[in-house]
């Protein structure tokens, strides 16, 4: 009887005892960093890593010469942020959904393409140069991949290996950098920077549509890039002519530059609405921009050279030539010659191809993001699961 006794006034503590200890792991858990099983990219070129490639085309040599020794999907030398977000989260590098060789979907897919839009462009890829797989179309490719994967990966064998689990669509992180070239395709059309601007509100709405389609599929953890300084890009300051007033003090185009954040406060307040209505979901707004204007107008600083000039590309002022650019030939006395060749050390340039970064630039980026540092609210890659208020 006395040792029951004992047994019976123990019961108290060791219940006490078992309700600090789970108390303490809830407590902890907000801090652990988050499982992302998988990755779902949506975006244009600087995302893109094989999709573009795979329905028109591959980007011809010298385009993953740094890292990949040979053309991989990807316009840069090397590496895209994704890339790294993918590599610091312990995943594999994305496929390209519309890469139908050697892809492998288990751990996420890509849907982004190179020259893609939030909004579909009302006109062909040969004549306007924007891709009809507009963000739009990203989705049904992605709801269309959600549904099938799992009737396919119920047959087993390979399809069992190839492709995602029911729960990672749920548990993943979906990845948006996509708006540059919506901006750029109204200036190509001549139209005014007060006509770009006007046409934002209507950007932002085609996004929401999108994020909360991907939420009440199951889509939880979001992580979204502003867009860059469209103004610093070689291709925008070749192609449209402005005042030398308006040429700011890192030697890029003002105006095309303040649209371009203008287009980045739109997408800021709209990401902070959709906190609002959407309960359950994580979503972290990524200010890219600042980063990578701070990286060009102060490279000497982070150990870069030229800055506006592409390291891959053929004369003029910086090295670009939208008749003859990165691995494009000419025909002299009937032979074909190269003249769009890599720079000697891409590891210091910016630019690669006058429209997108090099890989050195990709990582310097993601290395300053990856901590939270340019988050909106501060988060870190590895706690983008967690919603903060």
């Amino acid at each position: 009887m006395e040792s029951c006794s004992r047994i019976a006034n123990l019961v108290p503590l060791l219940l006490l005892i078992f309700i600090t200890q789970c108390t303490a792991r809830r407590a902890a858990s907000p801090t652990e960093p988050c499982r992302f099983p998988a990755i779902f990219n949506f975006g244009d070129s600087n995302s893109d890593t094989g999709g573009f490639s795979a329905a028109f085309g591959q980007a011809a040599p010298p385009a993953g010469e740094t890292f990949f020794g040979r053309p991989a999907g990807r316009y840069s030398d090397g590496r895209l942020i994704i890339d790294f977000i993918a590599q610091g989260l312990g995943e594999p590098y994305l496929s390209a959904y519309l890469d139908a060789v050697g892809s492998n979907f288990s751990h996420g897919a890509n849907f982004a393409t190179a020259a893609s839009t939030i909004r579909p462009q009302n006109i062909t890829l040969n004549r306007g140069g924007f891709s009809p797989i507009s963000l739009n179309v990203q989705w049904n490719q992605f709801y269309q991949f959600q549904s099938r994967t799992q009737y396919f990966r119920s047959q087993g064998g390979v399809y069992e290996e190839l492709l995602p689990k029911a729960e990672y669509f749920s548990e993943a992180l979906y990845t948006f950098d996509i708006g540059q070239n919506d901006l750029t395709a109204g200036y190509f059309l001549n139209l005014s920077t007060n006509e770009v601007r006007s046409y934002v509100p209507d950007l932002m709405d085609q996004f929401r549509t999108i994020i909360k389609n991907i939420y009440g599929g199951g889509g939880r953890n979001f992580w979204i890039h502003n867009t860059g300084p469209v103004g610093c890009l070689p291709y925008v300051m070749d192609r449209l002519l402005i005042k030398a007033s308006q040429v700011d003090r890192a030697g890029c185009a003002g105006p095309f530059n303040e649209v371009a954040q203008f287009f980045n406060q739109a997408l800021k307040e709209a990401v902070a609405q959709l906190r609002k209505e959407l309960p359950l979901a994580a979503l972290t707004y990524v200010d890219v921009y600042s980063l990578k204007y701070d990286l060009i107008s102060n490279a000497e600083k982070h150990g870069f050279r030229e800055p506006l000039r592409a390291c891959c590309g053929h004369g003029g002022k910086y090295n670009f030539n939208s008749h003859v650019g990165c691995g494009g030939k000419i025909k002299v006395k009937g032979k074909e010659i190269l003249v769009g060749k890599s720079c000697k050390d891409p590891s210091v340039a910016i630019n690669w191809d006058g429209v997108h970064y090099t890989e050195a630039a990709n990582k310097w980026v993601f290395d300053r993001i990856v901590d939270g540092s340019f988050s909106y609210p501060p988060v870190p890659l590895k706690m983008a699961c967690r919603r903060v208020e």
